[in-house]
């Protein structure tokens, strides 16, 4: 188990032995082949506490392994010995959909970083839940939106077998207008994509979307450009961010996907927040570190006018959303989950280094297609 405070506060703990006020217990992978987008949430959430100066907070970070028992072993640790007040960390909907329902059920806030699976946005909603991301349908979404506007007719689409690869593929179906070359659901971690290589030459597709996050998206673009098929690729951020495109290389060039952030949206405080980052961790930041720092900025802006001791004073805190996110503005739908600008960005090389640059706007305030079915 690890614990992070911020200087101050650990000067403060040592000098009076008491503990922090608000405690704040995070899960999140951080090894495996998930591990790289658990390390950039928790460290863009520590760079925001760390900015905050705040000396009553403390955050215990626990390692998931992405795997749903260690993570459901995890909360009931952190709810029932450590006794946090909110958690926070699961990159991974499947291990969001182990942990989460119980958590708020026994009063604990969770403000989800990363995942949002369909049923904690429709009618598995709770009061105490708060995704600062995104529903896991959104960049999907986008991405059949931007699909529309490219004029392609039939995609072959594909993306795991897990909560958020189904969302995945039932977004991008959502705004496509044309029809589907094929349709398939791989391994959750596959990384052998010669099979699914074979089907989408073999088809009459147009386009390939796909949504393979982490390890996989990196094996499969790879085993793609070897495969020599020309056909223009597309999808959503996970599977061409930061932390994944110098491991991919060459084979990203050119690819679009879509995003709700990006380091070139200009504002101050993204502006702020990528310089800070660089200079803290030596790496630029990726679309999770974004993420786990509006999460930590979330959470302070509440803390700014409430105590979690205050369940509904904190909550109505939290639903205002008065901080000011890297991505602009930013606000909360009935059913806790962000309202905000998708864009469609291209991967590009900056010098040595591969990232992405903001094309425009695929969706403009837009929200989910659940929020109907959450009753609070």
């Amino acid at each position: 188990m690890k614990k992070f405070l911020t200087a101050a506060a650990f000067s403060a703990l040592c000098a009076t032995g008491a503990l922090a006020e608000v405690k704040v217990g995070m899960i999140t992978t951080l090894s495996g082949g998930g591990a790289g987008l658990g390390i950039d949430v928790r460290d863009g959430f520590m760079l925001a506490i760390a900015q905050s100066g705040r000396d009553d907070i403390e955050v215990v970070i626990e390692d998931d392994q992405r795997k749903p028992d260690i993570a459901v072993q995890l909360s009931d640790k952190m709810i029932q010995s450590e006794r946090v007040d909110v958690m926070t960390g699961i990159i991974w909907s499947n291990l969001a959909m182990a942990v989460v329902p119980a958590a708020v059920n026994q009063n604990v806030f969770y403000l989800s970083p990363n995942a949002g699976p369909s049923p904690l946005a429709g009618k598995g909603c709770h009061q105490n839940y708060f995704n600062v991301a995104w529903q896991n349908d959104n960049l999907h979404e986008a991405a059949g939106a931007y699909a529309n506007g490219a004029d392609y007719k039939k995609s072959f689409i594909m993306a795991p077998n897990y909560p958020a690869g189904v969302d995945a593929l039932t977004g991008y179906k959502r705004f496509f207008e044309g029809e589907l070359a094929g349709e398939v659901y791989t391994e959750l971690g596959q990384t052998d994509y010669a099979a699914e290589i074979a089907q989408i030459r073999a088809s009459d597709a147009d386009s390939v979307f796909f949504f393979l996050p982490g390890g996989m998206g990196i094996s499969f673009l790879k085993q793609y450009a070897d495969s020599g098929i020309d056909l223009p690729v597309v999808g959503p951020a996970f599977s061409f961010d930061q932390g994944i495109l110098q491991a991919v290389g060459d084979a990203a060039m050119g690819v679009v996907n879509t995003s709700q952030w990006n380091k070139d949206i200009d504002n101050p405080t993204n502006t702020a927040f990528v310089e800070s980052f660089q200079a803290e961790y030596g790496r630029l930041p990726s679309l999770y570190a974004s993420q786990g720092f509006d999460t930590a900025n979330l959470l302070l802006s509440a803390l700014d006018k409430a105590d979690p001791s205050d369940a509904d004073a904190f909550r109505e805190a939290l639903r205002a959303a008065e901080f000011d996110s890297t991505r602009g503005d930013f606000s909360f739908g009935p059913n806790h989950h962000p309202v905000q600008t998708i864009y469609a960005r291209e991967v590009i090389k900056e010098g040595d280094v591969f990232t992405n640059k903001i094309l425009g706007v695929a969706l403009e305030n837009h929200s989910d297609a659940y929020a109907a079915e959450c009753k609070m």
